[in-house]
C-alpha cells in the first residue's frame, strides 16, 4: 500500500525552514534588559545558542552586591548541546522534505514542541536558581526579596525593570515550530482538530501571555504619574506597552499628562467603565464624558463609559478617544 505523500508546497516549506533554522545557531536566541535611572541607555544579556553576550560583566558587578552567582557562558551546559540539538532538528526538518512521509512529518512536529516545552522549563529552573540562591553574605540584603527575572515580559526587581523576550534566533524557533505545527495540520486536515490543538497551544502561549490590562487595586496600586495612591477605581487607566509593562493612572488626566511627557511610549490603553469600575476596557471602544458633575481624583472632570445611555446622566461633553488624546 503506498504510504502517504507530503503535498510539494509543504515539502518546499519544509526545506526552506531547514535551511533557516540553521540561523539560530549564530544569532541570539532570548534576551533580558534591564532598566534603572543609573543606567539610562539599559543593560541587555543576550543569550545565543552556544554563549553570554551582551554587558555580561556589568551585570555580573551588580549581582555581586545582591548575592548572585555570577554568569559564565562555561558554566552551562546546555551551551555544549543547544548547538547539537539544533542542528539536528536543522536536518530532521530537511529530512521531512526529502522523504515526503505525513508520518515522519508528525514525529518531528511533536519532538519539536516537546524540545519547546522542556527548554522553556529548564530557562525557568535557570532564573529561579540564580534568583533565589543568593550569597548570605552579600553587601546588600532585602529580607524575602528574590531576583528572578521574569520567563516573559516585565518584572520589577528593586529599582530595575526587567525585561525578558525573544530574541532573532528564539523567532526562528517559533516561526518554525508554526510552520510545523502548520503543515501537520494541513496534511492531516481529515483528522479531529481538537488532536491539533494540543500542538498548537504550545506555540502560541508565549504570545499571549501578559498582553491584557492587569486589574486595579484601590488602596493598593500607586499612580505611575502623580505617584498618588490609586483611590477611586471610577477614573483608573491603564498603558500596557508592547514589551508587556503595566503602567496604571488614577485618572484620566494623569494618563493624557503621562503621553504628553512620553510621547514614544506605545502601547495600549485601557480605562475603567464608570458605571462597572473594576472593568477595564480598550480605550478607543469608550464613549468619555467631560462634565462638571463628574470629579476625578485628581481634578479631572472626564470618565468612560461603554455604554452610551449611562452617558446621558450627566450634563457634559461627549467625546472619543481620538479626540481627547494629546
Amino acid at each position: 500500500m503506498k504510504k502517504a505523500q507530503l503535498h510539494g508546497i509543504t515539502r518546499v516549506l519544509l526545506l526552506i525552514g531547514g535551511i533557516v533554522l540553521l540561523g539560530a545557531l549564530f544569532l541570539p536566541i532570548w534576551r533580558i534588559e534591564l532598566d534603572a535611572p543609573q543606567y539610562p541607555e539599559g543593560l541587555k544579556l543576550l543569550i545565543f545558542a552556544n554563549r553570554l553576550a551582551g554587558d555580561v560583566e556589568i551585570i555580573n558587578g551588580l549581582n555581586h552586591y545582591i548575592g548572585m552567582r555570577t554568569l559564565h557562558s562555561d558554566a552551562f551546559i546546555e551551551f555544549k548541546i543547544l548547538p547539537v540539538i539544533i542542528f539536528c532538528f536543522s536536518a530532521l526538518t530537511l529530512l521531512a522534505s526529502i522523504v515526503g512521509r505525513r508520518k515522519f512529518l508528525y514525529k518531528v512536529c511533536i519532538l519539536f514542541l516537546l524540545f519547546g516545552i522542556v527548554s522553556m522549563i529548564d530557562f525557568w529552573k535557570w532564573e529561579y536558581d540564580y534568583g533565589h540562591n543568593l550569597n548570605p553574605d552579600a553587601a546588600i540584603k532585602v529580607p524575602g526579596m528574590a531576583y528572578q527575572p521574569p520567563l516573559i515580559g516585565f518584572k520589577q526587581l528593586l529599582n530595575f525593570g526587567a525585561y525578558s523576550m525573544l530574541d532573532a534566533g528564539g523567532w526562528i524557533f517559533a516561526a518554525v515550530g508554526v510552520l510545523l505545527v502548520g503543515a501537520s495540520f494541513w496534511e492531516y486536515r481529515k483528522a479531529k482538530l481538537s488532536l491539533m490543538l494540543a500542538f498548537v497551544f504550545p506555540l502560541f502561549f508565549l504570545s499571549s501571555c501578559g498582553q491584557g490590562p492587569s486589574a486595579i487595586k484601590p488602596g493598593t496600586d500607586h499612580c505611575d504619574f502623580c505617584k498618588m495612591t490609586i483611590s477611586d477605581a471610577r477614573f483608573a487607566g491603564e498603558l500596557v506597552t508592547q514589551k508587556g509593562r503595566v503602567y496604571k493612572f488614577d485618572d484620566l488626566h494623569c494618563l493624557l499628562a503621562y503621553l504628553k511627557a512620553t510621547p514614544t511610549e506605545n502601547g495600549k490603553y485601557y480605562v475603567s467603565d464608570y458605571e462597572q469600575p473594576f472593568t477595564l476596557q480598550p480605550a478607543d471602544k469608550m464613549i468619555f464624558v467631560e462634565s462638571a458633575e463628574l470629579k476625578g481624583p485628581m481634578g479631572g472632570q472626564t470618565a468612560a463609559f461603554s455604554d452610551k445611555e449611562a452617558t446621558a446622566k450627566y450634563n457634559g461633553k461627549t467625546l472619543t478617544w481620538k479626540e481627547i488624546l494629546p
